[in-house]
């Protein structure tokens, strides 16, 4: 059987079978009832035929289930557009010397966890020497300054610290979620980023589990990652975005790629031409008369 991309269908056992497992959990206790009730709710969500493969008690009142089901719908692979980070990942010794040749000095990077958030397990990951899942952390790398500022930085002061440290990157880290506070914390930072005019200067990145690229973007970030991520990838976006702001041509040349995404921050406008009417004579301004004294 051929692989049908325009007609994309989860792979259980077979091509195309759309076998699929899901697993929730009822308000009531295991019995006949649930167990319908259970098949009900997987037939609704468009599964036919059903298969309750676990209904088990999960408290007093609570009934969980794991179900498989033959999922009849399907999507068209080839019309799906993602808006994704788009940088070349990069090993660390070809980062630091991009960095090297073409800056010629560390680039300084912030990162915290904002608010009153206090997992920093994100923010270490990237950060930390350790690093995350056999990936060195940015405090690593000889060509950048990265500074872990820890958890439950508020966003006035973590503005602060960047334009006092002079700081070329903030990195944020949102692990709480609860009523979306993350958001409402990045969008505030943003704002108050514009209005010192920090934002144009700065690359901003934020990450978090419930962080995606395009939520950055509309929460003023220039970029967002999610779980999973590694500091190489950070860092091999960092450069590149710094490269395409401030030295196109090098970019240019690291990536192969034309610099017309930069901000247009980053360049100033063409002068105007002047005007070639002549101008009216100026006039000189006639003597003034000494007054008499008194």
């Amino acid at each position: 059987m051929e692989l049908n991309l325009k007609k994309l269908k989860p792979y259980g056992d077979i091509l195309d079978d759309g076998v699929v497992q899901v697993s929730f959990t009822l308000p009531v206790e295991p019995s006949a009832e649930a167990r319908e009730a259970a098949i009900q709710l997987a037939q609704k969500m468009g599964f036919e035929p059903v298969k309750v493969a676990t209904m088990e008690k999960a408290a007093n009142g609570f009934a969980f289930f794991v179900i498989y089901g033959n999922l009849k719908a399907s999507v068209d692979f080839t019309q799906i557009k993602v808006l994704k980070v788009e940088s070349e990942k990069r090993g660390r010794d070809e980062i630091d010397e991009i960095i090297r040749k073409h800056i010629g000095r560390k680039l300084v990077v912030l990162g915290a966890c904002t608010g009153y958030d206090a997992h920093t397990v994100g923010i270490d990951a990237i950060i930390n020497m350790k690093g995350f899942a056999g990936d060195y952390g940015l405090e690593r790398y000889q060509w950048l300054d990265a500074r872990n500022l820890g958890a439950q930085v508020q966003n006035d002061e973590l503005l602060k610290l960047a334009a006092a440290g002079k700081a070329d990157v903030i990195l944020v880290s949102k692990v709480v979620t609860q009523h979306n506070i993350h958001v409402k914390d990045l969008k505030e930072l943003m704002a108050k980023a514009a209005r010192l005019g920090l934002k144009e200067k700065l690359i901003f990145v934020a990450g978090g589990p419930r962080v995606t690229h395009p939520l950055a973007l509309e929460c003023g970030f220039d970029a967002g990652f999610g779980v999973g991520t590694k500091p190489s990838e950070v860092a091999s976006y960092v450069v590149e975005e710094y490269l395409k702001r401030h030295l196109p041509e090098a970019y240019e040349e690291v990536t192969g790629k034309k610099a017309s995404g930069a901000r247009k921050a980053a360049s100033k406008p063409a002068p105007k031409a002047r005007s070639r009417k002549p101008t009216k004579p100026i006039r000189k301004a006639k003597p003034r008369r000494a007054r008499a004294r008194v």
